[in-house]
């Protein structure tokens, strides 16, 4: 075991050390999986406290943390982390034009646009005109420069980055306005009201039987090709 002088606590299950006892159970609990938190409004189980003390935000709508440079507040802290990176992280990326410098290689692909307004860009990769060739380029070179402070995944787009940060803060801003019940991304909550609507755009060409989810429309595909499902 690691167990130090200053890290007296230690794991018996993964050797980890803690300087408090109380750090040392609650570290247990990620091993035993068990969920001694749980909600009072919806009943989901947590194994930190702090967990539920997030996760209660997403009821309450309350945004506690609040970014000192511009007042912006989050339901979050962790959000606010992200928030604060923007301005403490190097800028790296610099205007060759007028040396201006982004923590972003993204941002600096904006900025550029604002030294120029002739249009369009030909890409020399497939001849396509555009409007925005870096970020076009972007898409032939697989570049990712919007990267997740959490867990260093990149993603091509800004929004494709926002929308997996909810995967760690589990902030849900998409609520159903008839049963409340709130989702991470609009999209699923666009299938969401189907159940609501009893509406069923999805439809088998086979035997035209229709359905409200894409998903139960690919299930039943199989009962027409052998346990193999359709592709759509």
């Amino acid at each position: 075991m690691n167990r130090t002088k200053e890290n007296p606590h230690a794991c018996k299950m993964c050797s980890k050390a803690f300087v408090r006892r109380n750090d040392l159970e609650k570290h247990i609990l990620t091993h035993t999986k068990e969920e001694p938190y749980i909600c009072e409004t919806c009943h989901k189980a947590f194994s930190q406290q702090g967990n539920l003390k997030s996760h209660l935000l997403t009821h309450t709508k309350e945004k506690p943390y609040v970014c000192e440079k511009n007042s912006e507040a989050f339901s979050q802290q962790s959000n606010l982390r992200s928030r604060l990176l923007t301005y403490s992280r190097e800028k790296p990326y610099a205007c060759k034009i007028c040396s201006k410098a982004f923590s972003q290689q993204g941002n600096l692909n904006q900025h550029l646009l604002t030294h120029t307004k002739e249009n369009p860009y030909v890409s020399e990769i497939c001849n396509e005109s555009q409007s925005t060739l870096t970020n076009h380029l972007q898409a032939h070179s697989k570049e990712k420069p919007f990267a997740c402070a959490m867990c260093s995944k990149a993603f091509l787009h800004q929004g494709d980055l926002k929308r997996h940060l909810r995967t760690h803060t589990n902030e849900k801003p998409y609520s159903c306005d008839l049963c409340s019940k709130a989702f991470s991304l609009q999209v699923t909550l666009k299938r969401h009201l189907l159940t609501h609507t009893k509406e069923k755009p999805y439809a088998c060409e086979v035997c035209s039987k229709r359905f409200s989810q894409l998903g139960n429309l690919r299930t039943h595909s199989r009962t027409h090709s052998n346990n193999k499902p359709l592709s759509f």
